[in-house]
C-alpha cells in the first residue's frame, strides 16, 4: 500500500469491533437486544437503557442524510482530492456514519440517495467504509 498522509480514525476499545469488521470488509453495528436500537460503538442502549448489546452484521445499505463538497484543502494531504465530498449516511439500521460517496460524479449525489457500502483498504490496520450509489 502507498503511504497514507490523511488522518486515520482513532481506534478505541469501544469501537475496535467496528474497525476489525471493516478490515474483513463487513459493516457491523452495536445493537440493543432489548429494543433493537443500533450504534457504532459499544455502550448501554441510550433508547431503553438496556445493557444487553451485541455487535451484529449490518445490511451495508442506507441513504445520504446530508453531504458537502469541499473545494478547498484545509489540510495539505487533501490537496490532490479537491473537490471531494463528505457525507453523513443514515444506515438502514439507524446510525449515522460519516464517510464519502464514491463511484459517481459529485453532481449526482443527492440527499435521500440510496447507497451501499464498499471498503477501501488504507493501511495494514485500517480499512474505511465508503458508500456508492445503489444501481
Amino acid at each position: 500500500m502507498a503511504e497514507y498522509d490523511k488522518q486515520l480514525p482513532l481506534i478505541t476499545a469501544s469501537n475496535r469491533p467496528f474497525w476489525a469488521a471493516a478490515k474483513r470488509h463487513e459493516l457491523v453495528v452495536y445493537k440493543c437486544l432489548n429494543c433493537g436500537s443500533a450504534y457504532l460503538q459499544d455502550s448501554d442502549c441510550t433508547t431503553c437503557g438496556g445493557p444487553r448489546m451485541a455487535w451484529v452484521r449490518a445490511s451495508g445499505r442506507g441513504r445520504v442524510f446530508t453531504f458537502c463538497v469541499f473545494h478547498q484543502a484545509f489540510h495539505p494531504a487533501w490537496k490532490g482530492d479537491i473537490p471531494y465530498n463528505v457525507a453523513y449516511v443514515k444506515l438502514d439500521e439507524g446510525p449515522l456514519l460519516v464517510s464519502n460517496i464514491v463511484g459517481c460524479e459529485r453532481g449526482d449525489i443527492s440527499i435521500g440517495m440510496p447507497v451501499e457500502v464498499v471498503f477501501e483498504d488504507i493501511t495494514a490496520e485500517v480499512t474505511l467504509p465508503k458508500f456508492r450509489p445503489v444501481k
